[in-house]
């Protein structure tokens, strides 16, 4: 547990390395006037906070930064959520008043938004990603060598796609895979049906059909259509070039690589975190993130649900030393924004 000066200083040293991207030295803490403290007392305060793991000193500077874990603390204990300024809060509600009538759009036109607002890289997830589940799944042969593959899902929505039938698959045994393919995959997610494929039906196709593996192929080209793709939107990806701890360029590349992977970047954002108390954000700082790429980020995420039902997710994704208190607002705002405008186009 922290002494209220320990908290005062790691506030300060949190909050100017934030807006300075320098280490952080007694004597500038010192000269703050909400501190009040001598340049020595701060000294002594910082090397009992950089013992305890709150603090690292790069390299031979004087200063301190702020560790993992005092981002960590920061966050769940120290923040202060800013009051958004007049032209954010204007920003946001202009979002919302604007004649947008899909979803998808609502949800593209946000993560513009908050990539502009922020200068940091958003990522959106949207409606149904988590929730929308298969249907029915059927094949219809168009001759002997095609089909067509329609996939229909809980919430109506209806895709086609054109597939080559492999060679020596009689339609008998397509009838076979279908009726095998609903009863194994009815109510999957759409996003794990990829995943379910081969854990649910891998082994048990060869007892139907003679080429099993040419089978597993087809259909796997049918579940990895354009539903998931399309349903995430990127905003701001080259933001991260603006600040300077992605200057190295391998460290931003395989940032990018990342971003450019969608069914990677769907698992990343929807990961579980650590919540901010009272606000349902989830707020995951460094090696609290999942993928090695982002492991020297902070991602900040916001779910937005009608009656309970989730029905996306928004993040933000930015350098650790990144401007919590107000992404934080940001975020809640958003999300609560768009809740009340789902759940209008709901009724």
């Amino acid at each position: 547990m922290l002494t209220e000066r320990q908290r005062l200083i790691l506030t300060a040293i949190v909050d100017d390395y934030i807006s300075s991207a320098e280490p952080v030295g007694s004597r500038s803490i010192s000269k703050r006037g909400d501190v009040g403290y001598s340049p020595a007392t701060i000294r002594n305060e910082m090397a009992d906070l950089e013992e305890l793991g709150f603090l690292e000193q790069p390299h031979t500077s004087a200063g301190r930064i702020p560790s993992h874990k005092g981002y960590r603390y920061y966050v769940d204990h120290l923040v202060r959520l800013d009051n958004l300024s007049k032209e954010e809060v204007h920003r946001l509600k202009s979002m919302f008043a604007e004649k947008i009538t899909a979803m998808e759009q609502v949800v593209q036109h946000t993560a513009s938004t908050l990539a502009q607002l922020t200068n940091y890289t958003s990522i959106a997830l949207g409606p149904g990603m988590f929730d929308t589940t298969l249907r029915h799944f059927q094949l219809l042969p168009l001759n002997d060598d095609t089909a067509v593959a329609i996939i229909v899902t809980n919430t109506g929505h209806v895709e086609n796609k054109t597939v080559a039938i492999p060679p020596g698959i009689s339609t008998s045994e397509l009838e076979k895979v279908v009726n095998l393919l609903n009863t194994k995959l009815t109510g999957v997610p759409l996003i794990k049906l990829r995943s379910q494929l081969y854990k649910e039906i891998g082994d048990e196709m060869s007892k139907y059909v003679s080429h099993a593996q040419e089978m597993i192929s087809m259909v796997e080209t049918v579940l990895s259509g354009d539903e998931a793709q399309r349903e995430v939107y990127l905003s701001g990806t080259t933001n991260m070039l603006n600040q300077p701890e992605f200057q190295d360029v391998d460290r931003i590349k395989t940032i990018w690589e990342l971003l450019e992977e969608t069914p990677a970047l769907i698992k990343v954002i929807g990961a579980p975190g650590a919540a901010d108390q009272g606000t349902g954000i989830q707020v995951r700082i460094g090696q609290e993130n999942t993928h090695a790429a982002i492991s020297n980020c902070s991602l900040i995420t916001a779910t937005y649900s009608v009656h309970g039902q989730n029905l996306g997710t928004i993040g933000l994704l930015g350098p650790t030393r990144m401007e919590y208190a107000k992404v934080i607002n940001l975020m809640q705002q958003v999300s609560q924004q768009l809740a009340v405008f789902m759940e209008r186009y709901h009724k």
